[in-house]
């Protein structure tokens, strides 16, 4: 699609002048944090969401999807003395044993363990050095564009940082892995060589927060301390980040609170076939929008919400399953959502759509 040509133009859905009515947003304690909607991604606080930073142990969230995804979860990878002599937090491994990738990655994401990060990227990556490329292809596949990795455990180094934003985005992306929501969910795990079980050390999950669905906990002295937890209320799922938060619990619990009680999924889309007139012309042609879209809305955005419907000038000849143009849905001049328009209805699959939008905005290809 070389060029568009804008057939509707801000179709105002300015149905009433009402003021948005939000309850003042909570006090956090962290240096940065961030409230983002698992399905859109769309942002609904933050606090210096973007500026670099020391994250601890939050970085093991990109050392077990990038372990879940290598399809190796039912191999056994052997205990290195580097990973047993890694410091901090352990899952006390001993050298030369042997332990399924799937127990480690339970142990990495429970109990923190430093030693499981070094065993997983050694097994996955076949050196720590390989495993951390992999992870900083991934970072920028995902458009973390604040963030550099140096390791699988996030012990502190100068270029091993990232953003309350960009954390939230790799969190977005996991929680679509159902293997990795089972793992990251899960109060407990007894490895298969364990003769005790591994418990987790997310008490959002464990005991302060019914509607926490995940996370994983970081502190080291000098990154204070991180934490990244989802949770899920009434059909809507929020990821909430924090670091440097020496309240963070009571911090997420604030954000998630808040959340909830001021934004709803509003359907602003239903999938199915729409006319479109081309540039004012009498040629008229058939789209289909093939999902339904919902977006968290605090009360009356809905009415303040501009559609712009964009058709490409040889969208008359293109083929079943092509692009033929988009809709963009804005809030106070920002894209809050897209969606494709195709030349036939079938079904597409949500999150690929996902991230071709995310591609979109990265790149300014609208």
């Amino acid at each position: 699609m070389k060029h568009v040509i804008l057939i509707v133009c801000s179709i105002n859905l300015l149905l009433f002048a009402l003021p948005i009515k939000v309850d003042a947003k909570p006090n956090v304690s962290a240096r940065n944090a961030i409230l983002m909607e698992q399905s859109t991604g769309r942002v609904l606080f933050e606090k210096a969401a973007n500026d670099p930073n020391l994250i601890a142990s939050i970085t093991k969230i990109m050392t077990a999807i990038i372990a879940i995804e290598s399809g190796k979860l039912d191999t056994d990878a052997t205990i290195s003395h580097r990973s047993v002599y890694t410091e901090g937090s352990s899952v006390y491994l001993e050298e030369g044993e042997k332990m399924k990738l799937e127990d480690l990655v339970y142990g990495l994401m429970l109990r923190s363990g430093n030693d499981a990060a070094v065993a997983i990227a050694e097994h996955v990556g076949g050196s720590v050095e390989g495993f951390v490329h992999l992870m900083n292809e991934k970072a920028a596949w995902l458009g973390m564009t604040s963030s550099h990795f140096d390791n699988p455990h996030g012990l502190d180094s100068d270029t091993h940082y990232s953003t309350a934003y960009d954390m939230a985005l790799l969190m977005r992306y996991a929680m679509e892995n159902d293997v990795f929501k089972e793992v990251t969910g899960a109060k407990s795990h007894k490895a298969e060589t364990r003769e005790y079980a591994w418990g987790n050390k997310n008490r959002l999950l464990t005991q302060y927060y019914e509607y926490c669905t995940g996370g994983k906990t970081g502190y080291t002295k000098a990154a204070g301390r991180s934490l990244v937890t989802t949770a899920e209320k009434d059909g809507m799922q929020l990821i909430v980040v924090t670091i440097d938060g020496p309240d963070d619990w009571n911090d997420h619990m604030r954000l998630f609170d808040w959340g909830f009680e001021q934004f709803d999924m509003e359907k602003i889309e239903e999938k199915g076939k729409e006319t479109y007139n081309i540039n004012n012309s009498e040629v008229f042609i058939n789209g289909f929008v093939r999902e339904n879209l919902s977006i968290p809305l605090a009360e009356d955005e809905l009415y303040k919400m501009e559609v712009s419907t964009y058709i490409s000038p040889e969208a008359l000849e293109e083929k079943d399953g092509d692009v033929i143009g988009k809709k963009l849905y804005k809030l106070d001049g920002n894209i809050v959502a897209e969606t494709a328009i195709y030349s036939d209805e079938r079904e597409e699959p949500h999150f690929l759509q996902s991230v071709l939008t995310m591609f979109h905005r990265l790149t300014g290809v609208l």
